[in-house]
Protein backbone atom coordinates (compact mmCIF):
# COMPACT_ATOMS: atom_id res chain seq x y z
CA UNK A 1 0.00 0.00 0.00
CA UNK A 2 1.12 3.57 -0.43
CA UNK A 3 0.48 4.49 3.20
CA UNK A 4 3.54 4.67 5.45
CA UNK A 5 1.43 4.02 8.58
CA UNK A 6 -0.14 0.80 7.19
CA UNK A 7 1.61 -2.48 6.58
CA UNK A 8 -0.31 -5.10 4.60
CA UNK A 9 0.71 -8.70 5.10
CA UNK A 10 -0.59 -11.27 2.62
CA UNK A 11 -0.91 -14.92 3.59
CA UNK A 12 -1.46 -17.96 1.38
CA UNK A 13 -2.97 -19.79 4.37
CA UNK A 14 -5.63 -17.12 4.83
CA UNK A 15 -8.68 -17.77 2.65
CA UNK A 16 -11.42 -15.32 3.66
CA UNK A 17 -10.53 -13.67 6.94
CA UNK A 18 -9.08 -10.22 7.37
CA UNK A 19 -7.72 -8.85 10.62
CA UNK A 20 -5.86 -5.78 11.76
CA UNK A 21 -4.04 -4.52 14.81
CA UNK A 22 -1.99 -1.56 15.94
CA UNK A 23 1.75 -2.05 16.32
CA UNK A 24 3.26 1.09 17.75
CA UNK A 25 2.59 3.94 15.34
CA UNK A 26 1.47 1.77 12.45
CA UNK A 27 -1.40 -0.52 11.57
CA UNK A 28 -0.84 -4.08 10.37
CA UNK A 29 -3.58 -5.53 8.14
CA UNK A 30 -3.56 -9.27 7.45
CA UNK A 31 -5.31 -10.36 4.25
CA UNK A 32 -5.49 -13.45 1.99
CA UNK A 33 -2.78 -13.54 -0.72
CA UNK A 34 -5.52 -13.98 -3.34
CA UNK A 35 -7.00 -10.48 -2.82
CA UNK A 36 -6.75 -8.04 -5.72
CA UNK A 37 -5.30 -4.56 -5.22
CA UNK A 38 -8.84 -3.14 -5.16
CA UNK A 39 -9.95 -5.66 -2.50
CA UNK A 40 -6.83 -4.86 -0.48
CA UNK A 41 -7.55 -1.13 -0.59
CA UNK A 42 -11.21 -1.65 0.35
CA UNK A 43 -10.32 -3.92 3.28
CA UNK A 44 -7.57 -1.65 4.55
CA UNK A 45 -10.03 1.27 4.66
CA UNK A 46 -12.63 -0.92 6.35
CA UNK A 47 -10.22 -2.23 8.98
CA UNK A 48 -8.81 1.24 9.72
CA UNK A 49 -12.36 2.47 10.39
CA UNK A 50 -13.14 -0.56 12.54
CA UNK A 51 -10.03 -0.01 14.66
CA UNK A 52 -10.77 3.70 14.98
CA UNK A 53 -14.36 2.98 16.09
CA UNK A 54 -13.12 0.64 18.79
CA UNK A 55 -10.57 3.16 20.00
CA UNK A 56 -13.18 5.92 20.18
CA UNK A 57 -15.46 3.66 22.19
CA UNK A 58 -12.68 2.75 24.62
CA UNK A 59 -11.74 6.41 24.98
CA UNK A 60 -15.19 7.23 26.38
CA UNK A 61 -14.47 8.75 29.80
CA UNK A 62 -16.59 9.29 32.91
CA UNK A 63 -17.69 12.77 31.76
CA UNK A 64 -18.79 11.34 28.42
CA UNK A 65 -20.64 8.54 30.20
CA UNK A 66 -22.40 11.05 32.45
CA UNK A 67 -23.41 13.19 29.45
CA UNK A 68 -24.70 10.10 27.65
CA UNK A 69 -26.79 9.16 30.69
CA UNK A 70 -28.23 12.69 30.84
CA UNK A 71 -29.25 12.51 27.16
CA UNK A 72 -30.85 9.10 27.69
CA UNK A 73 -32.74 10.31 30.76
CA UNK A 74 -34.05 13.28 28.83
CA UNK A 75 -35.06 11.24 25.80
CA UNK A 76 -36.59 8.16 27.45
CA UNK A 77 -37.41 9.16 31.03
CA UNK A 78 -38.48 12.77 30.58
CA UNK A 79 -35.33 13.96 32.35
CA UNK A 80 -36.65 12.71 35.71
CA UNK A 81 -33.66 10.49 36.47
CA UNK A 82 -30.80 12.77 37.52
CA UNK A 83 -27.75 10.88 38.72
CA UNK A 84 -25.22 12.72 40.88
CA UNK A 85 -22.44 10.71 39.24
CA UNK A 86 -21.98 8.16 36.47
CA UNK A 87 -18.65 6.44 36.16
CA UNK A 88 -16.82 3.43 34.79
CA UNK A 89 -15.58 0.86 37.30
CA UNK A 90 -13.24 -2.06 36.80
CA UNK A 91 -14.33 -3.99 39.88
CA UNK A 92 -17.58 -5.40 38.46
CA UNK A 93 -17.00 -8.93 37.30
CA UNK A 94 -20.54 -10.27 37.49
CA UNK A 95 -22.70 -7.19 36.91
CA UNK A 96 -23.01 -4.79 34.02
CA UNK A 97 -23.94 -1.82 36.17
CA UNK A 98 -25.28 -0.76 39.52
CA UNK A 99 -26.82 2.24 41.17
CA UNK A 100 -27.24 3.48 44.69
CA UNK A 101 -30.47 5.49 44.89
CA UNK A 102 -29.48 6.94 48.29
CA UNK A 103 -26.69 9.01 46.71
CA UNK A 104 -27.90 8.83 43.08
CA UNK A 105 -24.68 7.28 41.86
CA UNK A 106 -24.40 4.95 38.88
CA UNK A 107 -21.48 2.67 38.12
CA UNK A 108 -20.96 0.85 34.81
CA UNK A 109 -18.63 -2.09 34.30
CA UNK A 110 -15.75 -1.19 32.06
CA UNK A 111 -16.33 -4.53 30.31
CA UNK A 112 -19.04 -2.60 28.42
CA UNK A 113 -16.47 -0.35 26.74
CA UNK A 114 -16.35 -2.93 23.94
CA UNK A 115 -20.12 -3.41 23.72
CA UNK A 116 -22.23 -1.85 20.97
CA UNK A 117 -23.60 1.59 21.84
CA UNK A 118 -27.20 0.40 22.09
CA UNK A 119 -26.15 -2.11 24.78
CA UNK A 120 -24.36 0.55 26.83
CA UNK A 121 -27.44 2.76 26.43
CA UNK A 122 -29.67 -0.01 27.74
CA UNK A 123 -27.51 -0.56 30.85
CA UNK A 124 -27.43 3.19 31.52
CA UNK A 125 -31.21 3.41 31.10
CA UNK A 126 -31.66 0.39 33.36
CA UNK A 127 -29.68 2.09 36.13
CA UNK A 128 -31.34 5.46 35.51
CA UNK A 129 -34.74 3.77 35.88
CA UNK A 130 -33.63 2.41 39.26
CA UNK A 131 -33.20 6.00 40.44
CA UNK A 132 -36.96 6.30 39.94
CA UNK A 133 -38.22 2.78 40.74
CA UNK A 134 -36.54 0.13 42.86
CA UNK A 135 -36.80 -3.52 41.94
CA UNK A 136 -37.74 -5.02 38.60
CA UNK A 137 -41.54 -4.93 38.79
CA UNK A 138 -44.03 -3.82 36.13
CA UNK A 139 -43.54 -0.09 36.88
CA UNK A 140 -39.80 -0.47 36.31
CA UNK A 141 -40.23 -2.22 32.95
CA UNK A 142 -42.86 0.34 31.84
CA UNK A 143 -40.18 3.02 32.25
CA UNK A 144 -37.87 1.13 29.92
CA UNK A 145 -40.60 0.19 27.46
CA UNK A 146 -39.95 3.14 25.14
CA UNK A 147 -36.36 2.09 24.46
CA UNK A 148 -36.58 0.51 20.98
CA UNK A 149 -33.63 -1.85 21.39
CA UNK A 150 -34.54 -3.14 24.84
CA UNK A 151 -34.93 -6.82 23.96
CA UNK A 152 -32.02 -6.82 21.55
CA UNK A 153 -29.69 -5.34 24.19
CA UNK A 154 -30.89 -7.78 26.84
CA UNK A 155 -30.31 -10.66 24.43
CA UNK A 156 -26.82 -9.38 23.63
CA UNK A 157 -25.92 -9.20 27.33
CA UNK A 158 -27.35 -12.63 28.02
CA UNK A 159 -25.35 -14.13 25.19
CA UNK A 160 -22.20 -12.27 26.17
CA UNK A 161 -22.47 -13.41 29.79
CA UNK A 162 -22.86 -17.02 28.67
CA UNK A 163 -19.88 -16.95 26.32
CA UNK A 164 -17.00 -19.26 27.25
CA UNK A 165 -14.77 -17.60 29.82
CA UNK A 166 -17.27 -14.84 30.61
CA UNK A 167 -18.31 -14.13 34.14
CA UNK A 168 -21.91 -15.14 34.75
CA UNK A 169 -24.36 -12.46 35.70
CA UNK A 170 -27.92 -12.12 36.83
CA UNK A 171 -30.06 -9.20 37.88
CA UNK A 172 -29.99 -8.87 41.64
CA UNK A 173 -31.09 -6.40 44.21
CA UNK A 174 -28.89 -6.15 47.25
CA UNK A 175 -30.38 -5.66 50.71
CA UNK A 176 -28.21 -2.55 51.28
CA UNK A 177 -30.34 -0.47 48.96
CA UNK A 178 -28.05 -0.91 45.98
CA UNK A 179 -29.75 -2.02 42.81
CA UNK A 180 -27.66 -3.99 40.37
CA UNK A 181 -28.02 -4.80 36.70
CA UNK A 182 -26.89 -8.23 35.73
Amino acid sequence: MGRPDVEVRRSRRRRRTVSAYRDGGRTVVLIPASFSSAEEARWVDRMLERLARGERRRALGDDDLEARAARLSERYLGGHARPASVRWVSTMEKRWGSCTPADSSIRVSDRLRDAPGYVLDYVLLHELAHLLVSGHGPAFWRLLGSYPRLERARGFLEGWSRAPGAATSAETESPAGEVDEG
